[in-house]
């Protein structure tokens, strides 16, 4: 594999990691949609239209309901028409209904609760068209979970974290011109920073202070030197955390400190899978909230748009109040983008306040302006001396270049001869013509 193809590989998810994402999305919305989601819906609608009082619902083989004077003489898998008391149905199971057979119809993909205080019919659910999206969001979000856990080799996310941690530590280093090593110090953790050569730390961290001198000293005032603030009683993870962080906050920006404290805490789920928190916050404040940040809002509003139309239609009575699957779907669906973006706007940096950029912008034109003060007196000063020497100058330059060119032999020898030979050959020529003239 050539390095172009091998650096390619390592930026590129492989077959395996979309193989485990994809069967844990399905095997876990499976999970939820067929077992979980009925028992939860059921257990909140009997708990809130359940009877009032002494009465208590019998089950049917899963269907909740008052039994009739005849229940006692049920058979497991009989019908139901006469041993149960249709005034309170809560059926959610999967198992097709007639009204010959059970005293009220339902198909197989159905669910029937029928109670006083919904009315005299009965509400049917369609939980493919009502529940299937709450299925698919809660299967996505708990697979995309485990696939942190996950070795980065075969986890989708766990992979995407850490090929973030690499993308991160090149911004830090496009934003404030350290190199490898100095990022590597800066954000390595404290046990790592510790165990390291403290000849090295002093150096790196001598640069750092050095290189995030403030504007302010650099334009004339005497700064605090290095050796004043470091000493080899100084705690280095101290020294790092508290003073070189806190110097690299205010001479570049919030948002570059940030990157640095994530990237540090991120490395750590590296080591640790467990602590995927940290991963997960590198990865969505630092990458997702910058690139899907229009995406998520506009899944938002077509999340409701899609419920304003189906409310429109509902408006409309072209969907019975006793089959409100549609509009259940709609609300979760909207539902889903809303979280969505509620958990985007969590791990979205916050704007740096405007009074210090203002003043970041102050100082940095105070010193573009001191800077070109500066250029222009030495421009100035270099113009008045070319003009007052420039007689001179040119003088001395051409007599150094006549002198010069006298001085070689073979200048002599060629065409200067020449011009010398031609000149005695017409004042001969010109004599000899006035003599014989005479």
């Amino acid at each position: 594999m050539s390095p172009k193809d091998a650096k390619k590989h390592i930026y590129k998810h492989n077959f395996m990691q979309y193989a485990i994402l994809l069967g844990m999305l399905f095997s876990i919305s499976y999970v939820f949609y067929s077992f979980i989601i009925p028992s939860a819906v059921e257990g909140a609608v009997v708990s809130l239209f359940k009877p009032e009082g002494d009465k208590d619902l019998g089950n049917f083989d899963g269907v909740r309901a008052m039994g009739s004077q005849e229940s006692s003489r049920y058979v497991k898998g009989g019908p139901l028409k006469g041993m149960i008391n249709t005034e309170f149905i809560f059926d959610f199971t999967t198992v097709h209904r007639t009204e010959e057979k059970d005293g009220y119809s339902k198909h197989s993909d159905e669910w029937i609760v029928k109670a006083p205080k919904l009315g005299e019919e009965a509400i049917v659910l369609q939980p493919a068209l009502g529940f299937s999206i709450l299925a698919f969001v809660f299967g996505a979000g708990l697979s995309l979970m485990l696939s942190m856990i996950m070795p980065s080799a075969i986890g989708y996310m766990a992979f995407k974290v850490d090929r973030e941690i690499g993308h991160t530590k090149s911004k830090i280093r496009l934003q404030t011109g350290f190199n490898d090593d100095i990022v590597n110090v800066l954000t390595m953790s404290e046990k790592e920073l510790e165990a390291s050569d403290r000849d090295h730390i002093a150096k790196v961290f001598r640069y750092v202070w050095d290189r995030t001198e403030p504007e302010e000293d650099v334009t004339g005032k005497q700064g605090i030197k290095f050796h004043a603030v470091f000493d080899e009683n100084v705690d280095i993870i101290e020294f790092r955390n508290e003073v070189l962080y806190l110097r690299i906050k205010e001479f570049f920006s919030d948002f570059v400190m940030k990157e640095i404290i994530d990237t540090k805490e991120a490395q750590s789920y590296s080591r640790n899978r467990l602590k995927f928190l940290r991963g997960l916050r590198l990865y969505m404040s630092h990458h997702f909230t910058e690139k899907y940040a229009n995406n998520v809002t506009g899944l938002a509003y077509f999340g409701a748009a899609i419920l304003i139309i189906i409310i429109g239609v509902r408006g409309l009575k072209f969907i019975p109040p006793t089959r409100p699957s549609m509009i259940l779907g709609a609300i979760f669906l909207e539902g889903s983008m809303l979280g969505l973006l509620a958990f985007s706007l969590v791990y979205t940096e916050e704007e740096e306040r405007m009074d210090r950029m203002l003043k970041k912008m102050e100082d940095a034109s105070r010193n573009q302006l001191e800077t070109l003060e500066d250029v222009s007196k030495d421009m100035h000063k270099m113009s008045v001396a070319l003009v007052e020497g420039n007689s001179d100058l040119i003088k001395t330059k051409v007599n150094q270049a006549v002198t010069e060119y006298l001085s070689n032999p073979n200048n002599l020898r060629g065409e200067l001869a020449d011009e010398l030979g031609k000149i005695v050959m017409n004042a001969l020529s010109k004599g000899i013509t006035t003599g014989m003239s005479k």
